[in-house]
């Protein structure tokens, strides 16, 4: 105690108690001996001065970037802080409560595949489980699931709390520490001359004044980089509100300072949630029920042939629809939106997710369109509505919601809201997602122009995993497009960069095919291995669900019937005498796995063998990849073609003067970057931005048939004609050169862009 007052009032013994106390803490502190801080706030007031810790990687933010990042750092080994506002905001669903869907399902498989988190997590908190496009083939697939966000977020913070080598941190992060030579010195020059980064990270400041010193930082600070919310027309700095709370989060206003001090291109977009509604106030009875699949479908490769911990809990989710009443609320109320800063004032939102003001707008001819009723938790009435954020102001979003069959009386326990923030240019970062102008400073998540979870998780396992791997100078973890959705990822944002908040789709792949949901250990498991960020239990469970598959298709081998029987069961046979084998009935259309066992099970004549084998004839693990790889089998051997004759012929010359106007299927922005650079081989034409290695495919085939140069006089604007003769090849080029099924088109991404 400073004061008199105060010293009165306490025994000098007990005084210089706390003073020994509080100089053991410094003593610790300042040794690299941390108190280890658990969930909940933590005070730092009663500490003399400021800490000064020295570790390898500090991860800020405690969204799902930052879990996947911090993880993934500690997995490669390195001594990794997280710090975050709130510990009790960790693993936080700010927005929809669900993990996956077509495109991002994939992403979350393939951060389980490299012993990530959110599969394992999702997996424990998941309520209710579907798989997206279960009617269309295996490449368009998509697992998703809703979450309970308080079993989530619980679930994430104690996975975190003990995890080997991480500590958690609560602090506000309000500068980063550089170590940088001064403007004009000849160090600065140095560096510049050799196309070397002239500074370099050494840590971070919190508000309290506590120094984290690090070799690397990766940064994920979401949606609070200079961040506003918005409910109509009254706005304040913010990164979002709290779920049950009218109190905010604090924007990071420093960071962004310290961005354009680095130079970094800084934009703004906007995204939006909306309302939450009370489920007590639904009239449920009239809406139409979506139920949980019976049997769900684990996301962890970890949890295969098993299930899930809700499993005897799952939820039913509804839907209702707008109307023609809902669109003119939405109209006539167009006026008393936010007035952002993006987007010439509309908002640069997500064009994937759009607010209900955006469709209407966008689709007036529309009479209506979905809205999902997703109940938040297992004991919570707070429901989301999903399809419907637009941050009107409350009288005009509870006419809105009322406007709809089964809410007429429906309450809204939390509005919806916008929030606009700054984000960095991704074509400023490396592969690795370092930060090209700054060694050691990595981004990840919304701050690099994403939306969505899994988009964010991803990141911020590249980023995490490479912050590690660097300080301890292995090589660096890249994972290239036709290897993984997240390779699909990284390359679309550091090549082509973004405009619009990005979201994953199947169809931004173009081996989508190769890089299915369920094969994403096979893919990428080794490849983490390699780099270190994998441990033994998963690269063991790869081994034995690959042994299983082995059998599995062994098993497959050894059972065989006449058609005339596999006829009589139902399968698309003509009935005749010729032997036909398990393994060749998957070839059959409409012939599924499970039908196919039961026969095997039901006919023990049929095995080859003496007797059939004890139990199921076919093991539970690796079912899903056993029977598309079966049934597809000559469709993946042709896109695995495809890849390595691309790789093959990487420096397959390319004529000067190749009109690229008239190659089927390439974009406009890729015939007027190959136009403009002239690339003299097909590795030159792969290294330019935005040239994807499809468009190098489309180019190697114009090659081979002998590429006619262009005119040119004649390269001002391609004419109706011109036009009409690319449209033509390509049509010739999907039919002749694919050889694709009608019902397989969408996995060959060739015959959609033509």
């Amino acid at each position: 105690p400073s004061s008199r007052m105060a010293r009165g009032r306490m025994p000098a013994v007990h005084i210089r108690l706390l003073a020994l106390l509080a100089l053991s803490y410094r003593c610790l502190c300042w040794v690299g001996v941390p108190p280890r801080l658990t969930a909940g706030r933590v005070s730092r007031s009663a500490i003399c001065a400021s800490v000064v810790r020295e570790v390898d990687v500090v991860v800020v933010g405690g969204g799902h970037a930052g879990c996947e990042a911090a993880a993934a750092a500690a997995r490669s080994g390195a001594r990794t802080v997280l710090v975050t506002q709130r510990l009790d905001t960790i693993g936080e669903m700010s927005c929809n409560p669900s993990i996956g869907g077509i495109g991002k399902g994939q992403l979350v498989r393939e951060v389980d595949a490299l012993d990530g988190l959110m599969g394992r997590i999702i997996d424990k908190a998941g309520i209710h489980f579907r798989m997206l496009n279960r009617r269309k083939g295996p490449a368009v697939q998509g697992p998703r699931a809703q979450a309970d966000r308080d079993i989530y977020r619980e679930a994430m913070l104690s996975e975190l709390q003990s995890y080997p080598g991480l500590e958690l941190f609560e602090a506000s992060v309000e500068d980063l520490l550089l170590d940088e030579p001064d403007a004009g010195s000849a160090a600065a020059a140095g560096a510049a001359s050799v196309g070397r980064p002239a500074g370099r990270i050494c840590g971070v400041k919190t508000a309290e004044g506590d120094e984290l010193r690090a070799r690397a930082v990766v940064v994920t600070t979401g949606t609070f980089l200079r961040g506003i919310v918005h409910i109509g027309r009254e706005q304040r700095p913010a990164g979002r509100f709290l779920r049950e709370s009218n109190e905010v989060e604090p924007p990071s206003t420093a960071l962004a300072t310290t961005f354009g001090r680095l130079h970094l291109p800084l934009s703004r977009l906007k995204t939006g949630t909306p309302p939450r509604l009370d489920a007590r106030t639904i009239d449920f009875s009239c809406l139409e029920p979506q139920p949980s699949e019976e049997q769900p479908l684990p996301f962890s490769f970890l949890n295969e042939g098993g299930t899930v911990a809700q499993a005897h809990r799952l939820i039913v989710c509804h839907k209702t629809y707008t109307n023609a009443r809902t669109h003119k609320i939405v109209a006539d109320n167009k006026s008393k939106l936010p007035a952002y800063e993006s987007g010439g004032g509309k908002g640069a939102g997500p064009r994937y997710c759009p607010s209900l003001f955006s469709k209407v707008e966008r689709f007036p001819d529309r009479d209506g369109h979905i809205v999902w009723l997703e109940p938040e938790g297992l004991s919570s009435d707070w429901v989301y509505p999903n399809g419907i954020s637009s941050a009107f102001p409350p009288d005009v979003q509870l006419e809105i919601v009322r406007s709809m069959k089964g809410l007429e009386r429906a309450e809204i326990l939390k509005p919806a809201y916008d929030v606009e923030y700054d984000f960095v240019d991704p074509r400023c970062l490396r592969r690795t997602l370092e930060v090209s102008s700054c060694e050691g400073l990595y981004l990840a998540g919304q701050i690099i122009g994403t939306t969505g979870y899994e988009e964010a998780a991803a990141l911020g396992m590249v980023a995490g995993a490479n912050a590690g791997i660097a300080c301890r100078g292995g090589a660096p973890l890249t994972i290239e497009r036709h290897e993984g959705y997240v390779g699909v990822l990284v390359d679309d944002l550091v090549s082509r960069g973004t405009m619009e908040p990005y979201r994953m789709f199947t169809s931004r792949a173009e081996w989508r095919l190769l890089l299915r949901a369920d094969n994403a250990d096979v893919r990428l498991t080794p490849l983490g291995a390699a780099a270190g960020i994998v441990g033994a239990a998963r690269v063991e469970r790869l081994r034995e669900k690959q042994l299983a598959m082995q059998a599995g298709r062994v098993a497959l081998c050894s059972f065989s019937l006449p058609n005339s029987e596999w006829a009589a069961a139902g399968f698309g046979v003509k009935p005749n005498g010729e032997l036909r084998s398990a393994e060749q009935m998957m070839h059959v259309p409409e012939a599924q796995l499970d039908q196919v066992e039961a026969i095997m099970r039901t006919s023990p004549h049929g095995w080859r063998k003496p007797s059939p084998p004890e139990g199921a004839p076919l093991p539970r693990l690796g079912r899903e990849a056993l029977e598309i790889e079966i049934k597809y089998s000559n469709y993946l051997e042709r896109q695995e073609r495809e890849v390595a004759r691309l790789q093959e012929h990487s420096m397959a010359a390319i004529p000067r003067g190749t009109d690229f106007r008239i190659i089927p299927c390439l974009s406009k922005e890729e015939v007027e970057k190959l136009t403009a650079v002239q690339p003299a081989t097909l590795a030159e034409a792969g290294a330019i931005a935005g040239v994807t290695p499809k468009a190098l495919f489309y180019v190697y085939q114009h090659l081979k048939r002998g590429a006619p140069r262009s005119d040119p006089a004649a390269h001002s604007r391609a004419s109706p004609e011109l036009l009409r003769q690319a449209v033509a090849a390509a049509v010739s080029f999907a039919a002749e050169d694919t050889g694709v099924p009608e019902a397989l088109m969408h996995h060959f991404p060739m015959t959609d862009d033509a």
